[in-house]
Formats: C-alpha cells, structure tokens, sequence
C-alpha cells in the first residue's frame, strides 16, 4: 500500500452535481436557480442584514431614548492630582499645567473633584468645581477660579 493507491471509504463520497449540462443530466434549464427572481439571475448579491425581502431586524426594533446634544461632558481632575502636581513645586495650576502633566487634553472642559486632600496653597483654575473642591483649596489659603 502507497499513497498512489488509497481510496475514500466507500459511500464517503458523491459525485459532482454538474450544473447547465442540458436536459439529460437533470440539471439542465435554470440550473437549479429556480424561475425568476434576483438569485436567479447573474450577478447577484445581497446586502448585509438582508432578509429575503422581510423587513429586518434592525428597522423592526424600535428606537428609544434621547441624546441630549447641550450636554457637558467634564474630564475630571481630583485633589489627589493636584496635591501630586503642588508636592513637586507647581503653586499655580490650570489648563496647561494638566496637559503638561498628562491628565488632560488642550481640548477638555475640566472639573475639579474633592477626593483626596491638599496640604499646600495652590491656585487652581478649571471649568468647574465641586462644592466639596473649592471648600479643601480655600481651606488651604488658595483660590478656585472658574473659567
């Protein structure tokens, strides 16, 4: 026994189907596409999430919900940063100090919260600030401007 010998398993196998043959091999006429209709003809391709002409899913599911288009969406900065920023030596902190630092992008509205604590004076300007924010910074002798 050799490779030029082996054999599928007997009944493993079947014969092509061969399609457009003419009328004696069975598969003649329309070659097994059926009469009319777009798989019928040549050419055709269906588009994504196309459901054999029934509505789809996507447009029968219902919409729900609303995007409020004035909201404000802040990057937050909390007094943790800002003690790490004010620790190294900085005493005035704003935008341009953040991005310096990582924490923000140029383009962010900030928001100052109140987790962690200051142990230095530190004028601090933002977009906006917690209530919880703007009473540790003043506690410490600094001011919390708004932008």
């Amino acid at each position: 026994m050799n490779l030029s010998n082996i054999t599928p398993a007997k009944g493993s196998t079947h014969s092509e189907k061969r399609i457009g043959r003419g009328q004696g091999s069975g598969h003649g006429g329309t070659s097994t596409r059926g009469h009319k209709g777009a798989q019928s003809r040549s050419g055709y391709k269906h588009k994504r999430g196309f459901q054999g002409g029934q509505m789809p899913l996507h447009r029968r599911l219902p919409k729900f919900g609303f995007t409020n288009i004035n909201k404000v969406v802040f990057k937050t900065v909390n007094l943790l940063s800002i003690e790490a920023l004010a620790q190294k030596g900085v005493t005035t902190i704003g935008q341009e100090q953040l991005v310096a630092a990582g924490l923000v992008s140029k383009n962010d509205v900030i928001k100052i919260l109140g987790t962690g604590t200051l142990s230095k004076k530190v004028d601090v300007t933002a977009h906006a600030f917690s209530k919880s924010a703007q009473a540790a910074i003043e506690a410490q002798g600094g001011t919390a401007t708004k932008l």
